[in-house]
């Protein structure tokens, strides 16, 4: 079959607002190579330009609306008429994209988000290409698939590339500002080892399938339904809240997923859409045939909620994802979090209270008096030099942290961030020491809570 390919036309605007210049050296400059885009993720990686990373992109996928709807946003933020980017995309579309992507080699780092079940093949043969990979989560969602992931980390060692998986929550700052405030003894003491009914760690996160991405009600495709291709919620978002837990807990340390963890219980259920919901979502009038296994009395279940309890390293845990169809008028997804310590307890809160915004709370674990607020007033004060303008104000069982807007970025605004990070990994030449074995761990406790949960009826 003969080779074709489309050059998307970009505008390129003098003075791109807050945008980097590239560097003049192409010899110095990284260049992205996008495969099977399938998740509004691969475009948020483009959301901003980055100094010595080619404007051209390559990409290597299937002719259809997956990848209609990364074009898109692609141009939506290359006419932004703020901080517009100036991506080059030059797409490849046979069927043979995947070995054409290898044969060419035409950048040296892959960017992956989509269909999270050929994900980890993707990731495979892109370290056996000689190509270093940036991953949307999940990697793996099943033992097979954390089999791979394992000889995949080993491959790219050898090989001297890096294999990283997008963890934008670290860029949170209420999470940032909890993980600052469990390293000060004065103000949280040491962190609880807790049980199993009252875990020291706990991170539940509710989402929606309806929702907006960058101003546009977000379509996705079929397969997001099929825990076959996406995996169940239990292996998929959980992967940031485990995430969470390692990166907060213990920091910048290597974990042993064979000695550190144990995992203790492990539950999912399903939500439940008709199909007229369904339809909502994917703009599609029917359910594929390749979902008929997952329909009774004409709903399709889909198991995207599971909650996990595990023991890292001697504390309890629990982490709980849930997925609605829609947030009800006003409202919209939560993340609530909780790390007690011997002297308080740090709480993230996100509900109407706090007007669906994340929000860090330190409430003492006695009563509130004099000797503990100056204690804490002098570790803010110390604090405020790294993230000038934070406060706390007094509330009813403790003290709210007053962060200021500037460091409230958002969602979309952190996968900036994780690039940015990993670029600067690449010119490096490694990882954190930590990083590797920390997805490890990651991965072996999201996948073997799913086997477990799996034993268990709904």
């Amino acid at each position: 079959m003969k080779n074709i390919y489309i050059i998307i036309s970009v505008l390129i605007v003098s003075g791109c607002g807050n945008s980097k210049k590239l560097s003049q050296n192409t010899d110095e400059k990284i260049k992205l190579i996008t495969l099977d885009p399938g998740h509004f993720h691969a475009a948020l990686v483009q959301k901003s330009m980055y100094p010595d990373v080619d404007s051209n992109v390559y990409v290597y996928a299937s002719k259809g609306d997956d990848l209609n709807s990364y074009l898109g946003l692609i141009k939506k933020y290359n006419s932004d008429p703020e901080n517009p980017t100036a991506w080059n995309e030059i797409v490849y579309t046979e069927d043979d994209f995947l070995e054409k992507m290898l044969a060419e080699k035409k950048g040296n780092v892959v960017v992956l988000a989509g269909n999270n079940l050929k994900k980890i093949n993707y990731i495979d043969q892109s370290i056996n290409g000689g190509l270093n990979v940036l991953s949307d989560k999940p990697m793996a969602i099943d033992k097979t698939g954390f089999e791979t992931l394992k000889t995949a980390f080993e491959k790219a060692a050898d090989k001297h590339l890096l294999l990283y998986d997008i963890m934008t929550e670290r860029y949170e700052i209420t999470s940032v500002l909890q993980k600052e405030f469990s390293q000060l003894p004065e103000v949280f003491g040491s962190l609880e080892r807790g049980t199993l009914e009252h875990p020291a760690v706990t991170k539940e996160s509710v989402h929606h399938f309806y929702k907006k991405v960058s101003g546009n009600t977000l379509t996705r495709p079929y397969w997001f339904f099929d825990v076959n291709e996406q995996g169940e919620g239990i292996v998929d978002v959980t992967t940031h809240l485990v995430d969470l837990v390692q990166w907060g807990c213990f920091p910048e340390q290597i974990l042993d997923y064979k000695k550190d963890i144990e995992i203790t219980a492990a539950k999912r259920w399903s939500t439940d859409l008709t199909l007229e919901q369904f339809s909502d979502i994917t703009k599609l009038n029917t359910f594929p045939a390749s979902l008929n296994k997952d329909i009774k009395n004409n709903l399709l279940k889909v198991y995207a909620n599971g909650e996990i309890n595990y023991v890292l390293k001697g504390v309890h845990v629990k982490v709980l994802v849930k997925w609605n169809y829609k947030a009800p008028e006003g409202t919209s997804d939560t993340h609530y979090s909780i790390m007690r310590g011997t002297k308080s307890n740090l709480i993230i809160r996100q509900a109407e209270e706090q007007k669906y915004k994340p929000e860090l709370y330190i409430e003492p674990v006695n009563e509130k008096n004099q000797v503990f607020k100056n204690a804490l007033i002098s570790k803010v004060k110390g604090l405020q030099k790294k993230y000038p303008g934070i406060d706390i104000v007094d509330t009813e069982k403790g003290w709210q942290v007053v962060i200021p807007g500037k460091y409230k970025e958002g969602h979309e605004a952190h996968f900036a961030r994780v690039t940015e990070n990993f670029l600067s990994y690449i010119k490096a030449g490694a990882l954190p020491k930590w990083e590797v074995p920390n997805m490890i761990a990651k991965y072996f406790t999201t996948t073997s809570a799913l086997e477990l949960a799996r034993q268990n009826r709904e």
